[in-house]
């Protein structure tokens, strides 16, 4: 099925939605707090002899919504950067770097298992906030890609794991991006259906009484 992802994408929301209106679920504050770490984020991009991960970092606020001993509802707001160094060969030889930086926002659904293991499921909204594109060699006669041939809004899916000790959790994430990010014919020919993808590591501070 064509759109098969976006499917994926409402049914992940629609599922986190519904433990706030469930009726067993209590309007009970969990665990919230502060949280940051690295990011290893790629864009995969198509007709390119060389491709290398960019490191970086996410920090923001987190925060559980409805939570009880078995599930949470969880919300983050995180600066994350995002991007890849791609090396294009034959007539272009050029190496173009890809700095982005969201304000991105988890929604996120928590299993856990027992006080000290968790499992995070949902997906992930994210704003362009601007974007850094170097390039190394020259292109006669092609223009260079900037912020305005970038599609401001990114969103797709979020899965990891979660391991507290006491106040302090430490985890990793995935976020598979479902949102093709070049916004004119320029970035299309040089970027294709590139999506972002990005794995992180990170430590959670709870700062909350739960």
């Amino acid at each position: 099925m064509k759109d098969w992802k976006k499917y994926i994408l409402v049914a992940t929301v629609a599922t986190i939605m519904s433990v706030g209106v469930t009726p067993h679920a209590k309007a009970q504050l969990g665990r919230a707090g502060i949280k940051g770490g690295l990011n290893v984020s790629n864009l995969y991009i198509n007709n390119v002899t060389d491709q290398d991960a960019r490191l970086g970092l996410n920090i923001g606020l987190y925060g559980q919504l409805v939570s009880n001993s078995t599930m949470a509802l969880q919300l983050e707001l995180l600066y994350s950067t995002k991007g890849s160094k791609a090396q294009y060969g034959g007539t272009v030889n050029q190496e173009i770097k890809y700095n982005l930086n969201y304000l991105e926002l988890p929604v996120l659904l928590v299993f856990k298992v027992g006080d000290v293991f968790e499992i995070h499921a949902g997906g992930y909204a994210a704003y362009l906030l601007n974007a850094d594109v170097s390039y190394s060699g020259v292109i006669n006669g092609v223009d260079k890609i900037n912020s305005d041939n970038l599609k401001s809004f990114d969103y797709g899916l979020s899965g990891g794991v979660g391991v507290n000790f006491g106040s302090v959790q430490v985890g990793a994430r995935y976020n598979y991006g479902l949102a093709e990010i070049a916004n004119s014919d320029l970035s299309s020919a040089i970027l294709g259906s590139a999506k972002n993808s990005c794995a992180q590591l990170y430590v959670a501070l709870n700062i909350s009484s739960n």
